[in-house]
């Protein structure tokens, strides 16, 4: 019984220990915003050119020895820091809660302040560690999601809660190793072996409920591949897996559990559940025609075993925006 006790007390000291850490960390965001700023205003107002910048880490490493951070590189990024985000409010309330280095590896690795402003909302929400937040920028996980909310069916732009950002048009499997060849059992088990990879992948907002999970109706039995929980939408997401291109037939069975699901599993207090579709490749004008009269809300996504070209991914989500640009033009006119 008393190492109960003790467990209060440890859970006090880290508690006390992540305060102080988000008090450090709040100080040292808010002292490079202002370095930024200063140096920023010197250089553009008062000529500071790259020797008078140059004598600063040398002045600051004289005067205090123990600071970290102050080199000619690093002030230049606490520079860009500050004129990156300097105009854009909904970012400073957000910008102390991740550390100096998750900032360093979103300022590097992301183009529009959109990219940034995602990114630091999904390392903030997900806790992402910085190893974690560079894997879902080297997977263009922005450009995944935009892709997918684009594409969403009606069935899910009709629901009465917030579905943006939760899916992705195609999930990538890097880490998976699978063969040429290989089976659905054989991707189903490889996602279960690397569930903690595959749940930063899917979001960590899903707890998987469970594999092969039985669904009863009539008097045969039926199992869905992959049964999650997602917290935040409240809901159950069935996924059902194919080691196939996309088939309009696949709907319908996955149709079929999402009906088991809402009638015998869902709680009371649960929202209606929504299916995933999960394939190894897909055409667009298919998958279009299928879901346009699909009244089940249900994604149909890809998924690829290797890192995806980002270029190509910039080029896809360009080109969606262009063509709801001209579709919006259109409709003014007439």
């Amino acid at each position: 019984m008393i190492e109960l006790h003790f467990e209060h007390i440890s859970r006090l000291i880290e508690e006390a220990r992540q305060k102080a850490y988000q008090f450090v960390n709040k100080e040292l965001i808010e002292l490079y915003w202002k370095v930024g700023e200063y140096i920023s205003f010197k250089v553009d107002q008062e000529g500071w050119g790259q020797s008078t910048v140059q004598q600063l880490p040398d002045f600051i490493k004289a005067r205090y020895p123990e600071l970290k951070g102050f080199t000619r590189r690093g002030l230049y990024r606490m520079k860009q820091f500050y004129e990156t985000y300097k105009n854009v409010e909904i970012v400073s309330s957000l910008m102390t809660q991740i550390s100096w280095t998750h900032h360093i590896n979103i300022l590097a690795s992301t183009q529009s302040i959109e990219e940034k402003e995602f990114y630091i909302r999904l390392a903030i929400k997900d806790q992402l560690s910085v190893r974690e937040l560079r894997r879902q920028m080297d997977t263009a996980y922005f450009e995944r999601a935009m892709l997918a909310d684009k594409k969403l069916p009606l069935s899910l732009k009709g629901l009465p809660r917030e579905v943006f950002g939760h899916f992705k048009d195609t999930y990538v499997f890097e880490f998976l190793n699978l063969p040429d060849g290989h089976s659905e059992l054989d991707l189903k088990k490889a996602l279960l072996s690397n569930l903690k990879k595959f749940i930063l992948e899917f979001g960590k907002d899903f707890t998987l409920v469970g594999e092969e999970y039985r669904l009863q109706v009539g008097m045969k039995d039926y199992s869905v591949d992959l049964l999650f929980f997602h917290r935040e939408l409240q809901c159950l997401v069935p996924v059902e897996l194919k080691i196939e291109e996309f088939q309009p037939e696949f709907l319908g069975k996955l149709n079929f559990y999402l009906e088991a699901l809402d009638r015998d599993v869902k709680k009371q207090h649960e929202k209606p559940s929504i299916g995933v579709l999960l394939c190894k490749g897909k055409d667009e004008e298919v998958v279009e025609y299928a879901l346009n009269r699909n009244l089940s809300p249900a994604m149909i996504a890809d998924y690829q075993t290797k890192l995806i070209d980002k270029e190509i991914l910039r080029k896809k989500l360009h080109e969606l925006f262009e063509m709801e640009e001209e579709k919006a033009r259109i409709v003014q006119e007439y």
